[in-house]
């Protein structure tokens, strides 16, 4: 499975939009969508996709297949046709379909704002009924505005928890999920002693140091701004964290040289059971399950006095373009999909999460789920508003893995720099 969630980052779509050549546009995958002699209107979607590609049993045109045909019973007027693009593709394909004015009546990917500044979108009132929009997590919503005005819908989310092997924790004599970072430290040390090889999974290469990090930074109050919105990467509070986490690693607590380990390695040797604890999201359970890993507990975060009261929040996105006139009939579909089954069947597929308050509680009995439930509404966000985190993201993945083999000091000082003079 492959799944962008990258809580809202700017893409470079604006750029996008004005190269000459941006991959291939596809067939079929957008432009003017009249309505037909008999009055049906058909609907162009572009959709990201989230399942293991074409002809797979999870893939999205299986999912979205199953959305639009009962839809339709339901709507015999409206049409909707879907092309799944893999994300690797999905937003060059989506600049040259506009550039070309081959126009999609609706766009599901993982950033809006590039489509804002062109004025090609709908408002979300435009397309959304109130009762809908009110359901939405507000803090999620909140993130779908540009000056004042949402253009933006949430569209699925995801969330952080710690997992922990409840056999290791039996074979080490550990009784519960450690609360405090000193918990975690003494739980790391029995683990060591029971023999298991990685007591904590610490991924900190390339592939998503940015979330792990960030993590580690809400759990000691810090962060990468502070409370005013200036940059604070090298803040007491963060140096402080990764100097806690050098000492585990010091320790041989942790996987071995983090800086060069992507999460999807570490999931999987947790699903080996090669680790006894590691932060991870839903989409990390069915890579346990394929690894035969069944017992296991999920809690959340620890934190340097108590368990973290939010989590690094990401979502993705859906949002209606307004060239084809056809803001009655989205409207329909997007209610359709909020209010019925089909996101809580998105859920259940890729184990991604809701984004309203009734997707939530449609799914509160799935006891693996409620830890990443509950933190969703007070959850964290990486400051993607900020047009310098398009620069410094790519930084922190490269070098921040750094801070836990030298002095955290001097690594998150030179990322320090490059925020202040980034843009």
């Amino acid at each position: 499975m492959n799944m962008k969630l990258v809580g809202g980052a700017a893409l470079g779509l604006a750029t996008m939009l004005v190269l000459s050549s941006c991959g291939s546009g596809g067939s079929g995958g957008g432009g003017d969508t009249q309505a037909s002699g008999d009055g049906t209107v058909t609907l162009k979607m572009v959709a990201a996709d989230y399942g293991d590609g074409p002809g797979k049993p999870n893939s999205g045109e299986t999912f979205w297949k199953g959305v639009t045909d009962e839809f339709t019973k339901a709507n015999p007027n409206i049409k909707v046709e879907v092309q799944v693009i893999n994300w690797n593709d999905i937003d060059k394909q989506v600049a040259t379909m506009v550039q070309n004015g081959q126009i999609p009546d609706i766009l599901q990917t993982g950033d809006y704002s590039g489509f804002v500044e062109d004025g090609l979108l709908h408002k979300v009132d435009e397309v959304l009924s109130p009762n809908v929009s009110g359901d939405m997590l507000q803090k999620f919503a909140e993130f779908g505005k540009v000056d004042g005005t949402a253009y933006g819908i949430p569209f699925v989310s995801s969330a952080r928890a710690l997992f922990y092997n409840k056999d290791l924790f039996e074979k080490a004599k550990i009784t519960e999920p450690p609360k405090t970072w000193d918990e975690l430290k003494a739980a790391a040390e029995k683990l060591k002693a029971a023999g298991v090889t990685q007591p904590f999974g610490l991924p900190l290469g390339q592939e998503e140091a940015q979330a792990e990090s960030f993590l580690w930074m809400l759990g000691n109050g810090g962060g990468y701004k502070d409370a005013a919105g200036k940059w604070a990467i090298n803040s007491a509070q963060n140096v402080e964290t990764f100097t806690y986490m050098k000492g585990l690693v010091d320790a041989g607590l942790t996987t071995p040289n983090p800086g060069t380990k992507d999460r999807k390695t570490v999931w999987e040797d947790f699903g080996a059971g090669k680790v006894g604890m590691v932060n991870g999201g839903p989409m990390s359970i069915p890579i346990f399950d394929a690894a035969g890993l069944k017992n296991y507990g999920v809690a959340p975060i620890p934190g340097k006095a108590g368990p973290l009261d939010t989590t690094l929040g990401v979502m993705d996105w859906i949002m209606a373009f307004n060239k084809n006139g056809h803001a009655a009939e989205i409207k329909k579909f997007f209610d359709f999909f909020y209010t019925g089954d089909a996101a809580e069947k998105i859920s259940d597929i890729y184990k991604l999460l809701p984004v309203t308050n009734g997707g939530i509680q449609k799914l509160s009995g799935d006891e693996k789920l409620k830890p990443f439930l509950a933190a969703l509404p007070n959850a964290s966000f990486y400051p993607f508003q900020d047009p310098k985190w398009a620069t410094l993201n790519p930084a922190i993945k490269q070098t921040i893995g750094g801070a836990v083999k030298d002095d955290p000091a001097k690594v998150l000082g030179e990322l320090q720099k490059t925020a202040e003079a980034a843009g």
